[in-house]
């Protein structure tokens, strides 16, 4: 989408005054006095008029109560920001745990949620399973117990390579409890991109599956587990491993290590189910989740039990309208903020998630559809990119199935389309739905921009600024161009109780990668390219940086090109990202050989395999091309610009820093 074409869309949703005063976010304005939009983003933003506090200061302070998080020691002050908003710290002298929030409280004797259904579990063969908030609560205990047994302690971190299985829930709460650190991998990754994130938090626990379902067939996980505990230069002391082919016709031997490994019924479920939950700092790490960047290796984003625990439950109340009786899909791994986002938020409420295990058109395109109409589903979350895939398959497989339940969908992790949007609002959501169309990240496990259910809708838009959120865009020079109107950088001008607290390798990189590029005063540059029409509409235009963000799922380009230079043939790797109509980037994929070595059809498909393998299929290059040289500058930096450019035939600009222009043609040239 085009600056040009921001302007250029219709409001095509108005909700109904009937579905305005049933929402969450009318009933805080309607206690707080708050007349409509544009006052209600002001005062949980801005400078308080006659106040001392900000608004930010207010809102975040205001909301613990508000949404009955309970802490076991109230805190001194809502902030301390003597040392800028890049180290903030939330809630100072307080003591919470997440776990306590969002199962304790809900699985005591004498609540109402008890035996309420926490989860509700689809595996990809049909089978069905529900969780209560007292059986969740059991079972966490069971796996709180089962981490101390191994000598975990607070801070000691813990990694989830697990499918989306109803156990995973009760592994992250576990680790909670215990006030160990949960360590989240995609379960898609391959053996490199899970190693990377065991060594670099020194995992001292790892949960594992021996596998999964995915179109049918059996995906196997404990092989490539152990792979990465080999590849990674630290010692993973326990692996547990729950066992999803168990009872099955399943061929599938688990291969495990005597004194490392054990199988989940010997070491969790014989743990004892009663378990006193840790009262921790408020700043005490909860996850650390990964998020790969335009070089080097993956960032450790530190979050912490506060933060996480206010953020998700803000966005999951105001921006979703959480209600009791509601039933929440977000169609997610665990290993993506958005699974620890979808569990804390809603369960913070005693609400009931919903997690299917497998594929989207398995056995036909029509499973999600499926799935929604079955079980009552009442907000649905989902990538564009998946969305335009099942538009693919023809609006026919939507037909005979009642999608009436939804209440409101959404969508994040990279830009839309107007054409896939409209069909997504009018043919899943009967045109009555609206779209809560979010972005944010991993750094802050939540969202910068949120539109609330409240307010019209453009397509492709996110609203504007998430509550309690200080979000401009601005120029070059760090000035406000928001109200011209013109593109821009996301910038967040404060902080926020979920921002990562640093980076887990220390403070330079963190420093560097986000408060660097606007000093005075100091601004989070969070390397999204943003505009704000002439009717206040946001809307994102894709990344500044040339992070490979492909159906939502970043990867650094330095990880692919590793992946790539391991092989023996390849001797130099470079890797960019090109538009796709399906996933939205495509990565793809220059090498140069090894002397003596022949390029080839075969060779090429090789290290297409070998990206997938390593990476997760996600990250496989949708083309692997063959070069005598890159194009570089002086001091020897590949020039990717330049090597984007040419492949997508758009302008190349100053091409006055490189060393080889010859390089150019060899590109142009590459088969």
């Amino acid at each position: 989408m085009s600056t040009e074409e921001a302007d250029q869309f219709d409001v095509v949703h108005e909700p109904s005054r009937e579905f305005v005063e049933s929402t969450n976010v009318y009933e805080f304005m309607q206690e707080y006095g708050i007349d409509d939009y544009e006052s209600l983003i002001e005062r949980t933003t801005t400078e308080l008029e006659g106040e001392s506090d900000s608004g930010v200061d207010w809102f975040w302070d205001e909301l613990v109560d508000y949404l009955g998080i309970e802490f076991y020691a109230d805190y001194d002050t809502v902030r301390d920001d003597s040392e800028g908003p890049q180290f903030t710290d939330w809630y100072p002298g307080g003591e919470v745990n997440v776990a306590h929030n969002v199962v304790d409280r809900h699985a005591a004797v004498d609540s109402p949620t008890r035996n309420k259904v926490a989860t509700i579990w689809e595996g990809e063969d049909g089978d069905v399973r529900e969780v209560t908030f007292h059986e969740l609560h059991r079972q966490a205990n069971k796996v709180a117990n089962a981490l101390e047994e191994r000598g975990i302690e607070t801070g000691d971190r813990v990694g989830l390579y697990m499918p989306m299985v109803p156990e995973v829930v009760s592994i992250l709460y576990g680790c909670f409890k215990v006030g160990a650190i949960a360590v989240p991998i995609f379960s898609g990754f391959g053996v490199d991109a899970t190693a990377t994130r065991l060594e670099d938090p020194e995992c001292d626990v790892l949960f594992t599956a021996d596998g999964f379902y995915r179109r049918g067939s059996e995906v196997t996980l404990k092989g490539a587990a152990d792979e990465a505990i080999a590849e990674a230069d630290h010692d993973v002391g326990h692996t547990i491993v729950y066992e999803r082919f168990d009872g099955t016709d399943s061929d599938v031997g688990v291969p495990m290590t005597e004194g490392r490994d054990a199988f989940w019924d010997d070491a969790v479920e014989a743990q004892s189910d009663e378990y006193d939950t840790k009262h921790l700092p408020s700043s005490q790490e909860s996850m650390l989740l990964y998020s790969s960047g335009t070089t080097g290796k993956p960032k450790g984003i530190v979050h912490t039990h506060a933060g996480v625990q206010v953020q998700t439950a803000k966005e999951i109340h105001f921006g979703f309208d959480q209600r009791d009786s509601d039933r929440f899909f977000w169609v997610s791994d665990i290993g993506w903020m958005m699974g620890p986002w979808t569990l804390i938020g809603n369960h913070t409420f005693g609400g009931t998630i919903f997690m299917y295990e497998g594929a989207p058109d398995h056995p036909e395109p029509d499973r999600f559809w499926e799935m929604i109409d079955r079980h009552g589903l009442t907000q649905f979350g989902i990538s564009p990119t998946a969305i335009r895939a099942l538009r693919k398959r023809g609006d026919e497989w939507l037909e005979g199935h009642d999608l009436s339940s939804l209440r409101l969908l959404g969508s994040t992790g990279e830009p839309w389309d107007p054409e896939s949007w409209m069909w997504f609002y009018e043919n899943v959501g009967g045109s009555e739905a609206p779209i809560i169309n979010i972005s944010g990240g991993t750094e802050i496990c939540g969202c910068f921009l949120m539109p609330l259910p409240t307010e019209p809708l453009k397509p492709c838009t996110l609203g504007g600024p998430g509550l309690g959120m200080d979000i401009d865009i601005v120029n070059s020079q760090g000035e406000s161009i928001a109200d011209t109107h013109e593109r821009g950088f996301l910038v967040a001008r404060d902080s926020c109780p979920s921002m990562t607290k640093s980076l887990w390798e220390g403070d330079e990189r963190y420093l560097n990668t986000y408060w660097s590029s606007f000093e005075e005063p100091p601004m989070w540059d969070h390397g999204d390219w943003a505009q704000k029409d002439e009717d206040g509409f946001w809307f994102l235009h894709g990344r500044a940086d040339d992070a490979l963000n492909v159906a939502g799922r970043k990867v650094g380009p330095a990880e692919v090109e590793g992946a790539l230079i391991e092989h023996e043939a390849v001797n130099q790797a470079a890797a960019v990202g090109v538009p796709d109509d399906t996933t939205g980037t495509a990565v793809v994929t220059y090498v140069i050989l090894e002397p003596g070595v022949e390029e080839s059809g075969e060779l090429r498909e090789e290290l297409r395999a070998q990206v997938g393998e390593e990476l997760g299929k996600p990250f496989r290059p949708r083309e692997v091309l063959f070069v005598d040289e890159f194009p570089k500058t002086q001091s020897g930096k590949i020039i990717r610009r330049a090597i984007q450019a040419t492949y997508t035939g758009e302008d190349l600009g100053d091409m006055s820093s490189i060393e080889n222009p010859d390089a150019l043609e060899d590109l142009e040239d590459a088969r």
